[in-house]
């Protein structure tokens, strides 16, 4: 039987607390055997140092740690380094990202797009990581249109990514037909679907506004039919989360990457009621 690959992101912690809480999240996690756990990087390489500490002390514990790494604001030669720390602390996998410019700066520095990126880590380290990017299955919010989202993840497979992981999604035709566009264009590569639990609608729905991810009119009337029930809110969301990825599985994905948001209570929920534990 096909096992099914799993993966978790964390954010980088900011506070000593912080950090001694997802060392033991991050235990907790491991016990679902996923594949690798990512972690992420502030707008501009703002969390570079907190990046690297939390995806070191990750590889010690004898996972693999797939660090992000954007771009944006970047220079080659500081690109360059930060390879060759991930490459020297024995990391074998990075996330690509164009990223976002810091709040005030306006000079986007050498690398204009994620391709850029990708195009940059296979010229200076050649298959030294496996590269992954993203997707976005309801496209990308700055796209101007959809055809021009999926030229731009062309691109950045053509540049040699290995595989994609989307963004979060709770409409399934919308993954299905984004993968579907993609075979249309000749790419065969793993396009693994992002997934979020939800604990609190509230702060699902801030986030959902700012990335662009589509809470389905049917889901957000029911939540906020709870009001401040959060019991009725956890519950809710644990179901429509776990249907979504049995319906996932069922289609035959690669894999799911669970956004951990740096818990672990949700994300060993839905891989229990799945069977994946």
């Amino acid at each position: 039987m096909h096992k099914t690959e799993l993966s978790i992101e964390f954010f980088p912690p900011q506070t000593a607390e912080g950090a001694e809480k997802l060392r033991a999240v991050q235990a907790r996690l491991a016990e679902l055997k996923p594949t690798f756990f990512s972690v992420t990087y502030g707008a501009g390489g703002s969390t570079r140092e907190r990046t690297f500490a939390t995806v070191k002390e990750i590889a010690a514990s004898g996972s693999e740690a797939a660090p992000h790494l954007s771009c944006i604001g970047s220079t080659r030669d500081s690109i360059r380094a930060i390879l060759a720390e991930y490459a020297d602390a024995g990391v074998k996998r990075i996330v690509a990202l164009r990223g976002d410019l810091p709040s005030g700066v306006v000079d986007p520095g050498e690398f204009r797009y994620a391709n850029e990126l990708v195009e940059f880590i296979r010229a200076e380290t050649g298959s030294r990581f496996r590269i992954e990017v993203a997707a976005y299955p309801e496209w990308h919010p700055q796209a101007k249109t959809p055809a021009d989202d999926l030229a731009a993840f062309k691109r950045k497979m053509d540049a040699g990514a290995d595989s994609a992981i989307t963004q979060y999604f709770y409409n399934l035709d919308a993954y299905l037909h984004f993968v579907d566009a993609v075979r249309k264009l000749g790419i065969d590569k793993p396009v693994v679907p992002g997934i979020m639990p939800i604990g609190s609608f509230s702060k699902l729905a801030r986030f959902s506004d700012a990335c662009g991810a589509e809470i389905p009119r049917w889901m957000r009337r029911k939540f906020e039919s709870y009001g401040d029930d959060a019991d009725a809110i956890r519950a809710f969301g644990l179901d429509v989360v776990t249907e979504l990825c049995e319906k996932l599985l069922a289609a035959g994905v690669p894999g799911l990457h669970f956004y951990s948001m740096n818990q672990s209570a949700l994300t060993t929920e839905i891989c229990k009621r799945l069977g994946l534990a």
